[in-house]
């Protein structure tokens, strides 16, 4: 397979002198096999430039299939300007995950309303299928891709991509689910000393890729300033990729306000860990026309769209107990969960929670940890020894970050953790995660 980026950016496009060598374009990288099928991942204004080369290249009409990680802006805004949307006989699949603000055909077609470009959607001649994804796994021509869920406060998948004999995973945005990636008197490096299990599982997600593409826009002095804003620092990376025994990690997503100068410092920085960490990890920063070829020519059998596909449940009516003592964000969280269509019941504290799920059993509870009279890990401890409840998904709210009560939550059959303060898009990403994989099980 052939990878070339044509976008690096996070947030913004930012052309201009001094981002030169690294680029200016938000994210879009092409992923070519060698039977020919052709996949981009995401559509920021990088992919502008590859429409035109794409479209002056091929006297054939052009089959493309878009893998769009969220639909905020920098992941989406060069679609309009994606020129072979834009000629009759082409044909592009886009998927993304479900679980935005409507569908994705209504996302894509709300940017290009008239009051903001002169295009709409429907009037574009090239025939566009769209996809609503989950985690699961599916083909597209010969290649194998499985998706998995990030940790970001939008609904965000990344990919992991088999063919051609190679392994190479896309992830961005992502940022780390424990502000301490290791457990105490654990040896660190190994996937199994991971402390959080929401990072474990990203690590097992690229284990013994070729090259992983990942989110590292910030250094890890600025991520405390940036914290719940979805994206990773350059060591969180570069450790995580290591103890996954990663062969290559391409830092992406660089900060709009990090020049050539500061983007080279990083990769120098990033570099350093890996080499303190064995130094087998090859570290590179993403650069725009960065090309790598990986694998051979054997390749993959054809096949088909598969669980992934389509595979979402809906959210519509679903029932999540929110437990806790503060009032105030027991009922700004409601609202916003029942924006989000789903049916919420609340709680003051443990014992009414208890009281209430040996009525009617919810699909998930949000319970918070500190808590009169009975705290949240004694209600937790109460629900897994229930065979009705056992696997009842619960996700663990709590103002302590340090790894005994994190550990303690996971010991007693926590589902996630999420520390406050916390935002409601980052909180409902987080259900909605759990309750796909619950469903799956």
């Amino acid at each position: 397979m052939r990878i070339r980026f044509w976008g690096t950016r996070g947030s913004i496009a930012t052309p201009g002198p001094s981002t030169v060598h690294y680029g200016g374009n938000t994210s879009c990288v092409e992923l070519t096999s060698n039977a020919g099928d052709l996949l981009i991942f995401d559509c920021g204004t990088g992919a502008r430039a590859l429409g035109l080369e794409l479209a002056a290249g091929s006297s054939e009409p052009i089959h493309a299939s878009l893998l769009i990680g969220h639909t905020h802006w920098d992941h989406i805004q060069g679609f309009p300007f994606f020129a072979p949307a834009f000629m009759p006989g082409n044909k592009l699949d886009v998927y993304a995950p479900v679980g935005g603000q409507g569908s994705l055909q209504k996302i894509l077609a709300g940017q290009m309303e008239h009051t903001y470009f002169p295009v709409e959607l429907a009037e574009l001649p090239a025939s566009i299928s769209y996809f609503d994804l989950s985690e699961g796994s599916f083909k597209i021509g010969g290649v194998s891709i499985t998706s998995q869920y990030l940790n970001h406060p939008a609904v965000t998948l990344g990919y992991r991509v088999e063919c051609d004999n190679a392994v190479a995973v896309y992830i961005t945005d992502h940022e780390p689910f424990a502000e301490t990636l290791w457990r105490k008197e654990a040896e660190p490096g190994k996937i199994e000393s991971i402390l959080h299990d929401g990072d474990r599982r990203h690590a097992n997600f690229m284990a013994g890729a070729d090259l992983v593409i990942h989110d590292a826009q910030y250094t890890p002095s600025e991520y405390p300033a940036k914290k719940n804003w979805g994206h990773s620092t350059f060591e969180y990376v570069a450790e995580i990729a290591a103890a996954a025994g990663v062969r290559r990690v391409a830092l992406t997503h660089h900060d709009p306000t990090h020049d050539d100068a500061f983007v080279k410092r990083i990769e120098k920085d990033a570099r350093d860990v890996a080499q303190r960490l064995g130094g087998k990890l090859e570290v590179l920063c993403a650069y725009e026309g960065c090309t790598i070829n990986l694998g051979d020519g054997k390749g993959d059998k054809p096949g088909t769209a598969s669980d992934a596909l389509n595979s979402g449940a809906s959210i519509s009516g679903l029932r999540i107990l929110l437990v806790d003592d503060d009032n105030t964000l027991r009922k700004l969280t409601k609202a916003s969960l029942k924006r989000e269509g789903y049916a919420v019941t609340e709680a003051s504290g443990g014992k009414e929670a208890l009281r209430i799920i040996e009525r009617e059993v919810p699909d998930l509870v949000v319970l918070d940890f500190m808590m009169p009279e009975l705290n949240g890990i004694e209600v937790l401890k109460a629900l897994r020894s229930a065979p009705r409840t056992a696997r009842l998904p619960v996700i663990m709210l709590t103002g302590l970050g340090d790894e005994d009560s994190l550990s303690k939550a996971f010991d007693a059959g926590a589902t996630d953790y999420l520390s406050k303060p916390f935002s409601t898009p980052q909180l409902t990403a987080r259900i909605r995660a759990c309750l796909t994989r619950s469903a799956n099980q």
